[in-house]
């Protein structure tokens, strides 16, 4: 399954984009992974910059795409959940799946709705380089899971 990563700005900590790079090597033997950037708004109204970035991520989502909006007062998942629900939508068929991390202020409502799944790493608030950096972590032990492989203790 292909799986997409869209987010709003670059990485730009050397230790994170790191860690990134080193899960997205473990990752690829698994699922075929694209990433995307959107361009963060700039100015000082934040309620312009949500419907502006979320506008920009909506343009590059398929109607027929299954989308998991990364959203702090989402649902969180065990591991093993995660595993389970990532496979879930591989055995309906779905032959991409769009993980997105909105910028710092957050999804505006139509990009809220179209979220097929609202996902929440923790009821903390990270940086958007760690939510992109646990995001692909968590990837790639869901993938490992699923194949009964040694990750999870």
């Amino acid at each position: 399954m292909q799986i997409r990563l869209i987010a709003v700005d670059k990485i730009r900590s050397p230790y994170i984009a790191a860690a990134c790079e080193d899960f997205r090597a473990r990752l690829r033997p698994y699922h075929t992974l694209e990433e995307i950037e959107v361009r963060p708004a700039h100015g000082s109204d934040p309620g312009a910059a949500v419907r502006d970035e979320s506008a920009r991520i909506l343009k590059l989502l398929r109607p027929d795409e299954r989308v998991w909006l990364l959203e702090r007062t989402g649902t969180s998942f065990s591991s093993e959940e995660l595993a389970r629900r990532i496979e879930g939508v591989v055995h309906e068929g779905v032959s991409r799946l769009t993980f997105v991390v909105a910028g710092t202020f957050g999804a505006g409502d139509a990009l809220l709705e179209r979220a097929d799944v609202r996902w929440s790493l923790s009821a903390l608030t990270f940086l958007h380089e760690w939510a992109r950096a646990l995001v692909l972590e968590q990837l790639y032990r869901a993938a490992k899971i699923a194949r009964n492989e040694p990750y999870h203790h």
